[in-house]
């Protein structure tokens, strides 16, 4: 028996008309607001003080940079601002290195950093027209943020900060109320699915606090009253080298894998105040989603099921019959599902013994 598609969408619907009221629904339509339904990852990672003795700050937007890429968010869709070059600072003994602790392992300076908004281009006034989509005539691609609603936006922020403000190259500020205006300009222009603000400075509260955009989860590094602390120092250069939260963020996120079922939850306790010192905010009203379901991958991550195909793929339907679907029980379907594993290990395998 064949049933066409309008019959077979009316049959479906007097179906579940008749369906008791007690019965138990599948999980993942009772769940459904716990997938993400994201379809691609931004980041944008912002450093905004200057001077030698702020080397700790560029320490931190580096490492959570060099964490997002190896996760798998492209430079194409990582917008990185850093207000003062330390890698290239005279007082550094290391010209062109940066390290985030006193063990000098990693140098999270390497040949692969893209840096999109360099010295005095780190402004407010450059940051707001990023996240709102109104730079300049002129602006360079890769200096722009293109997400739009099916992209679930990371923000980062480091540096100098106070009750309601965080400071830019130690002459301006950016309140918690502009802040606060962008990220609702970003909703209304349909700029991001979920956004994940997080920020490592003093008093780090206050910048969430004026916050009313949907889908905006926020973690901060100390609350209002209370300073953010920096984590140890290295004597052979004289400055501290990260902060406390951002120390433990990392070392959290040096654990993650691409495929890894930790979750945002599990990110929001990587620093207790017997190792931070100060009070970690977060701010999860806005938020439609259980963070403890919610994949770490989803912010910090890019990692999308690829299909990789040799043979020539028709996607135009014939006629109408292409539609027709078989109920008959010793009919086999005439389509089948086809779940390609992340990494097509086989296809390669195969290219290999061709190219022998």
């Amino acid at each position: 028996m064949y049933i066409k598609p309008l019959c077979l969408l009316l049959y479906i619907g007097s179906c579940l008309a008749n369906v008791d009221d007690t019965s138990v629904l599948p999980e993942g339509f009772v769940d459904a607001t716990q997938r993400s339904t994201h379809t691609n990852n931004w980041a944008v990672l912002v450093d905004a003080s200057r001077f030698w003795f702020n080397y700790r700050h560029v320490a931190n937007v580096l490492s959570i940079y060099r964490s997002v890429k190896r996760l798998g968010i492209p430079d194409s869709q990582i917008i990185l601002m850093i207000a003062d070059d330390m890698a290239c600072n005279p007082r550094n003994p290391r010209p062109g290195q940066v390290y985030n602790n006193a063990n000098q392992h990693l140098n999270v300076y390497g040949d692969d950093v893209e840096v999109d908004y360099r010295g005095y281009e780190v402004t407010v006034e450059n940051f707001v027209r990023l996240l709102t989509g109104r730079t300049q005539n002129g602006t360079a691609r890769s200096k722009k943020l293109l997400s739009d609603a099916g992209s679930n936006v990371l923000i980062y922020l480091t540096g100098h900060g106070g009750d309601g403000f965080l400071k830019f190259q130690d002459s301006e500020e950016i309140t918690s109320q502009e802040l606060a205006d962008g990220i609702q300009q970003m909703w209304e222009k349909k700029r991001y699915n979920e956004l994940f603000f997080m920020v490592d400075t003093c008093q780090a509260a206050s910048l969430y606090e004026k916050f009313t955009s949907p889908n905006v989860l926020a973690v901060a590094s100390s609350l209002v009253g209370e300073d953010s602390l920096s984590h140890h120092v290295d004597p052979s250069i004289g400055v501290y080298m990260i902060d406390r939260y951002t120390f433990y963020a990392l070392e959290f996120l040096e654990k993650v894998q691409p495929f890894s079922k930790r979750t945002i939850g599990d990110f929001l306790q990587v620093c207790p105040k017997r190792v931070c010192i100060s009070t970690v905010g977060v701010r999860k009203d806005l938020y439609r989603r259980d963070p403890n379901k919610v994949l770490i991958t989803d912010f910090f991550g890019a990692i999308r099921p690829t299909r990789v195909s040799t043979d020539r793929i028709n996607v135009t339907l014939a006629n109408e019959d292409d539609f027709i679907v078989s109920t008959a029980v010793s009919k086999k379907p005439s389509f089948r599902i086809i779940i390609e594993p992340q990494f097509p290990t086989k296809f390669f395998q195969l290219r290999k013994l061709r190219s022998m």
